[in-house]
């Protein structure tokens, strides 16, 4: 191997190095900065909010399938209210999700998100299972002919 060989072979792995480190020492750069994990992010409010309204189709859910008397949620509007709840908490849920582009710690609120399916998808059922309910009561009050 002569002299003049091995220097452009150097200066070729040198140059070829320097072009692959550039674009990595640029990502790196570029990153944004980390969110601590008391920051409250877009994704992170959203997934809270999504995640109350989820909340609050669970318990008017359980109180139109409980029918508690004198109280919120009773009846066919309660279960429909519900439905609402858990259906609009379930949506934003998923588009909080999808809208994600890091894991659980990034600040895009992809775990609140998920927790907001799951509550969401529960008010659905209870407020499903709630205006089934009262459809049968409210055929079975009607008189027979």
């Amino acid at each position: 191997m002569s002299v003049r060989h091995l220097q452009i072979s150097a200066a070729a792995a040198l140059l070829g190095g320097c072009a692959l480190v550039t674009p990595a020492a640029a990502h790196v750069l570029i990153q944004p900065d980390p969110t601590s994990a008391y920051t409250l992010t877009a994704g992170r409010l959203w997934s809270i909010v999504a995640t109350l309204l989820g909340l609050t189709g669970v318990v008017i859910g359980g109180l139109a399938l409980a029918r508690s008397a004198g109280r919120i949620g009773t009846g066919r509007r309660g279960a429909i209210v519900a439905l609402a709840a858990g259906l609009a908490g379930a949506a934003i849920g998923g588009l909080v999700v999808a809208a994600a582009e890091g894991g659980p710690g990034t600040g895009y609120g992809i775990v609140g998100g998920f927790m907001a399916l799951v509550v969401g998808l529960i008010g659905m059922v209870l407020g499903g299972l709630a205006l089934v309910r009262s459809r049968h009561t409210r055929l079975a009050r009607q008189p027979q002919r």
